[in-house]
């Protein structure tokens, strides 16, 4: 059965930490695969993971930069996966299958975000490559280690999506290069990603959900100049932040991502878009990036992205 895209009354919101939603949950026993899980939320999502008794494993493309930010934290491993590489993707895959564990919680948590027009394997425009056919080959590639009856996919998109749907004509951007819709373009694939996922694997036992996890000014900010973030009123020309209550803390904003992967209160539900530890309403035309677009959640371009992912990546664990 279907989730309703409406907000259950989840009693967390905004303000709600990733400690906070964990509180009472026992993950011992539990494990975890978070992608970028060494910096900003993906750290915070780690450290909160392993507070409550999971494990936890951080795959990395810097991998001496994740071991240092890891450093004294337990039930936590590092490994190299570089999302852009499908050869790394699949190197990855292929050492956590051969230990035979399995697979609670998987967070696609990795991304970049207005980064220059760059290119990636076989020409892909970079943020569709990474934040989406990367973490698409590597959930495929898993497959057989997510566990059956209970695990969770977690696609951590953005209200960034509101910018662009999927550019059905040219999707690697290769006839004008705009950063922002290519964000938001790649932000969208995240969503439909867990639309179509949650469809495939439900009978499994398995469920998928994607969700924003807020504005917080984390290394995500990396490729955007300064001059840029203080246009947007986010900084100072000294690099304070403005208007901190309009940013969540990093604690906040890890917490939508915990909770997803990790609440009661999602049992038998799925394939639908958060914010704010709770369901995402529909977003209402003239309302500012509010809620998740339709053309996010629509299971017609959800099944026609899967299959060009499969088409593009080479890997698709549910074909016939």
């Amino acid at each position: 059965m279907s989730t309703a895209q409406h907000k259950i009354g989840s009693g967390f919101g905004a303000n709600s930490t990733a400690d906070e939603v964990l509180e009472g949950i026992d993950l011992t026993g539990k494990l975890a695969v978070v992608t970028g899980g060494y910096s900003g939320l993906g750290l915070e999502t780690t450290r909160s993971l392993t507070k409550a008794g999971a494990r936890v494993v951080v795959p990395a493309r810097r991998r001496a930069a994740a071991e240092e930010a890891l450093a004294g934290l337990e039930r936590v491993e590092v490994d190299e996966l570089d999302l852009g590489d499908l050869e790394s993707v699949r190197g990855f895959a292929e050492r956590f299958l051969a230990s035979g564990r399995t697979i609670d919680f998987m967070i696609d948590n990795a991304g970049i975000m207005a980064c220059p027009e760059t290119r990636v394997g076989p020409g892909w425009e970079a943020q569709f490559a990474t934040n989406h056919l990367g973490h698409f080959a590597l959930v495929n590639r898993l497959w057989p280690a997510i566990e059956p009856g209970g695990a969770r996919v977690v696609s951590v998109s953005s209200r960034g999506h509101h910018f662009s749907g999927i550019r059905w004509d040219d999707v690697h951007w290769r006839q004008g290069y705009d950063k922002w819709e290519a964000y938001g373009q790649a932000k969208t694939a995240n969503v439909l990603f867990a639309v179509h996922l949650d469809r495939l694997a439900a009978d499994r036992g398995v469920r998928a959900f994607a969700l924003h996890p807020g504005g917080i000014i984390t290394p995500l900010q990396r490729h955007l100049p300064k001059a840029e973030m203080v246009e947007r009123g986010w900084i100072d020309e000294q690099g304070n932040v403005l208007n901190p209550e309009g940013f969540k803390s990093p604690e906040q904003g890890a917490a939508t991502q915990v909770w997803a992967a990790t609440s009661p209160q999602l049992d038998g539900m799925g394939g639908v878009y958060l914010e704010d530890c709770d369901i995402a309403e529909p977003a209402v035309d003239g309302r500012e990036r509010s809620g998740v677009k339709a053309w996010a959640t629509d299971p017609e371009q959800a099944a026609r992205l899967w299959a060009l992912s499969a088409e593009l990546t080479g890997v698709d664990a549910f074909a016939a």
